[in-house]
């Protein structure tokens, strides 16, 4: 598998664990706000690792890790990502995968194979105005179809949004709708973009005024990059 750069450990990206975090370079959407732009280009040969250096390094690093995160990018986009994912489970590493879900195929097979332990997927926008926000068109019955895969699975996963420019409270209410009955929606801070606009997705108010508002749509509702949780 093509790894574009790696994270030795992380105490954010995998709930509960103290994790690895690999990303593979190359995605079908681009977000105006992506804080991994240089990864959406499947040509960024920056910082690449050889897969056996990065499963040396897991073993060397085993009893201080608990999990590997498989990120991007869209790892998806890997033919051998089943493979790999395999790899790292034999040296007993718990695995999730961040996903955009535009690939449902490659997420059912992975949950069927017993590949992933953790799902969290990306929910850029309302459905009608996925295209607009992810810069490139989105095929949106593929992902109604993720969203229902993960919903009626055994995974353990959660939706999350990244509250960016052009999202405002309705939009927030339309995906939470989108996802009803969802175990888990994280909405999570932006990051400052240069030249933007950042007082709606900037304000930790928002999101925790959000969080309130869609309470009892979806399970369960957590903010993050706020300094109170709702």
């Amino acid at each position: 598998m093509i790894i574009s750069g790696i994270q030795k450990n992380s105490f954010v990206d995998f709930p509960g664990k103290v994790s690895a975090v690999v990303f593979t370079p190359g995605c079908n959407m681009n977000c105006f706000y992506c804080h991994n732009r240089m990864l959406i280009s499947s040509e960024n040969n920056e910082g690449m690792m050889e897969t056996d250096s990065f499963l040396n390094m897991l073993s060397n690093r085993k009893g201080f890790l608990d999990g590997v995160v498989v990120s991007g990018g869209e790892p998806t986009l890997q033919n051998d990502l089943g493979d790999f994912i395999k790899r790292v489970k034999n040296l007993g590493y718990p695995v999730k995968l961040d996903t955009n879900g535009s690939n449902p195929e490659a997420i059912e097979s992975l949950i069927d194979k017993g590949l992933v332990d953790y799902i969290a997927m990306d929910i850029k926008a309302p459905l009608d105005r996925y295209s607009e926000i992810c810069g490139r068109d989105v095929d949106i019955e593929r992902i109604k179809r993720s969203i229902d895969i993960l919903k009626r699975g055994t995974v353990a996963y959660e939706f999350r949004t990244t509250v960016a420019p052009g999202l405002n409270m309705d939009d927030i209410f339309k995906i939470a709708r989108s996802i009803a009955g969802a175990r888990l929606y994280v909405l999570q801070k932006c990051r400052e973009i240069k030249g933007a606009d950042m007082r709606i997705s900037y304000s930790p108010q928002f999101l925790l005024d959000a969080a309130v508002k869609i309470k009892g749509i979806v399970n369960r509702v957590e903010t993050r990059g706020v300094a109170v949780s709702a």
